[in-house]
């Protein structure tokens, strides 16, 4: 049995089915197949890819698609940058979003960023390149010149860069993506003593580590180090390029970092992956445990072995920050959890994953039905297998899973597992660290609603509690994160970074509230927030959110509650809302009829309510709320 990759037909390359559908005039009509048909390609085969997307025209792929995602991308810099837009056309379109696209004149960075009423600001971004180059910083130094002189440079330059990034802050939208800046050798080498060299080293090591610090500075900068970059793709130019075309950076180099934006655009708009589900036979050990025995695989020792230890130790990282693992094996459920529980070898262990399926269901079903022990959906998950039927079989059935093909070389399984930033986030939360744990309570929560007489016995025992109030400086980042992630309940699902939710904090008009619980398990931490604000005599509730680890608890109810009783105690007269649908929140339409709103407009899938405050809807008495406004 063979299983189909990518949307290409049997025997087509992804390539040749671009070429096809554009040959046929089709590419538009067909772009949900993208993202598919370029999964697994390189960075090169990526630019080829999308110097094909970049003959479309947005407004075609909208006309066949107008839920398609598009990501409006400014590029400035201070060298030719052409060579970057095949590529981040590719890499968008590869995680499903539309490039639109503003390209700056060459060396045009200063004026671009300065100039408050120049084409980048009016392109309104989501996301601004600004792609700085060694010459940018040393081009105006003196015949003959010193270290001295090129410090001179890096400090000057380095400040005018953090006044461009605080002036953007304060002028322009979305993310600034900067760029540390590789030393060419051909300035190194100027120097002919060592201890001047080594002196320049520093000067530009120092340079660059104020770059990065500006993304702790600015919560709407990002910098992307290049050095990583440059270490895996060669030479940084052609000095030919380089001299006659003004090309600071070579292709390569440029496909990889229009890779890393593509990480970055997927971060900033909240398609980070929660899961990592993954093999174990040849994934995580070396060896088959049903054909091996326990004493015949190894995940340390002999030299294969080790290469999967290190793998383990990578996965367990990913685990220590947020991530949730899970295994799907085909092996019987009783000798895996002997292994992971008492083999010498492992790293990772039976506490570490937050569900095991091992049995001998396809894996597709075994995705699924983590997704629902899990209350997530598919698409939020990575599969890492080192088998190519597995992998098809994921790939072909569940298209929105990222699927990892590992192949017999254990060497380089991390850097597969690695290659697509897939679990990034801006910042990491205390709830990150602690999400497994807090995952694997709910079965104590499961194990006390199957032994309940009924659901309202069950919410009775678990003794819900809800700590309404604003949200805390501490708070903030996942606050945004919430607003990030979260997409089930996510009653308009308006992506905020924390520069956005510190902006309706300090406006007195806006209420920004964390919606917290605990019950008779544990602390849940910061599980929601309600976003309002008050316009007259009315509140407009402008957002509710909630995660899905604590759905159908009340907590919703009694949290909006508690805002409407707020809302009329001020004696404001209404309050207004409405629901914007998405692929994924349809469970919460019938959220505001719930709780008392009427329906006040809008349209059929895009409704809007409104609540006279009249009444206030009651807190579910299961539920204790501590309200602080």
């Amino acid at each position: 049995m063979t299983i189909a990759t990518t949307a290409a037909p049997a025997g087509q390359s992804a390539l040749d089915r671009l070429r096809t559908l554009a040959g046929a005039g089709e590419l538009a009509a067909h772009y949900p197949e993208i993202p598919q048909l370029l999964a697994g390609l390189g960075t090169e085969e990526i630019a080829r890819a999308g110097r094909q997307l970049g003959r479309l025209k947005p407004e075609d792929v909208l006309g066949h698609h107008p839920g398609t995602e598009t990501l409006t991308v400014a590029v400035t810099g201070s060298s030719t940058l052409a060579g970057l837009l095949p590529p981040l056309t590719g890499e968008l379109a590869r995680h499903g979003l539309l490039l639109r696209a503003w390209n700056g004149d060459f060396d045009s960075w200063i004026t671009d960023l300065q100039d408050t009423d120049s084409e980048l600001y009016q392109a309104k971004a989501d996301l601004t390149l600004c792609v700085l180059d060694a010459e940018a910083v040393l081009r105006s130094l003196p015949v003959p010149w010193r270290v001295e002189d090129a410090r001179a440079a890096t400090e000057a330059t380095l400040a005018l860069v953090d006044r461009l990034a605080g002036h953007y802050m304060a002028h322009g939208t979305g993310t600034l993506v900067l760029n540390t800046v590789p030393l060419p050798r051909a300035y190194t080498h100027q120097l002919v003593d060592l201890a001047s060299r080594a002196a320049l080293g520093i000067a530009w090591r120092e340079f660059n580590s104020g770059l990065l610090r500006l993304a702790a500075g600015y919560e709407r900068v990002a910098v992307l180090d290049l050095e990583p970059l440059l270490a895996e793709s060669g030479p940084a130019n052609d000095p030919r390029l380089a001299m006659y075309a003004k090309a600071a950076y070579g292709d390569e180099l440029l496909g990889r970092y229009a890779r890393e934006v593509g990480h970055l655009a997927r971060t900033v708009r909240g398609r980070t992956k929660k899961v990592l589900v993954v093999d174990l036979d040849n994934t995580l050990w070396d060896g088959i445990l049903g054909d091996d025995g326990a004493d015949g695989i190894a995940a340390a020792v002999t030299f294969r072995g080790e290469a999967f230890g290190r793998f383990q130790r990578v996965v367990k990282q990913l685990g220590s920050q947020g991530v949730l693992l899970a295994v799907s094996s085909k092996n019987d459920q009783e000798p895996v959890l002997d292994v992971l529980g008492s083999h010498p070898d492992m790293v990772l262990r039976t506490d570490d994953f937050v569900r095991i399926n091992a049995n001998w269901q396809p894996k597709d079903v075994n995705l699924r039905d983590i997704a629902d022990r899990l209350n997530l959906g598919v698409d939020s998950f990575v599969f890492a297998d080192d088998s190519p039927f597995e992998t098809g079989l994921v790939a072909a059935s569940l298209p929105g899973v990222a699927v990892v093909r590992l192949d017999e070389e254990p060497a380089l399984h991390i850097g597969a597992l690695l290659a697509d930033n897939w679990f990034d986030v801006r910042e990491l939360t205390a709830e990150d660290r602690a999400r497994a744990g807090l995952y694997r309570s709910e079965e104590a929560r499961q194990s006390l609603l199957e032994s309940a007489g009924s659901l309202d016995e069950y919410l009775q025992q678990l003794q819900v509690t809800v700590d309404l109030s604003p949200v805390q400086e501490h708070e903030i980042a996942r606050m945004a994160q919430l607003t990030l992630r979260t997409n089930q309940f996510n009653l308009t699902t308006e992506r905020l970074q924390p520069a956005d939710v510190r902006a309706r904090l300090a406006d007195g008009q806006h209420w920004v509230l964390a919606v917290r619980t605990a019950d008779r398990f544990g602390d849940q931490g910061l599980v929601g927030g309600v976003f309002a604000r008050v316009e007259g005599d009315t509140l407009l509730v402008e957002n509710v959110i909630l995660s899905c680890r604590v759905f159908s608890r009340g907590i919703e109810q009694t949290a909006l509650s508690a805002v409407l009783a707020q809302a009329a105690g001020r004696g404001l007269r209404q309050v207004r809302a409405a629901y914007r649908p998405t692929k994924k929140n349809h469970k919460v339409r019938d959220f505001f009829p719930s709780v008392g709103f009427t329906r006040s407009g809008g349209t059929d899938e895009a409704p809007d309510f409104a609540h006279d405050l009249a009444e206030v809807p009651e807190v579910p008495g299961h539920v204790t709320i501590t309200a602080r406004f």
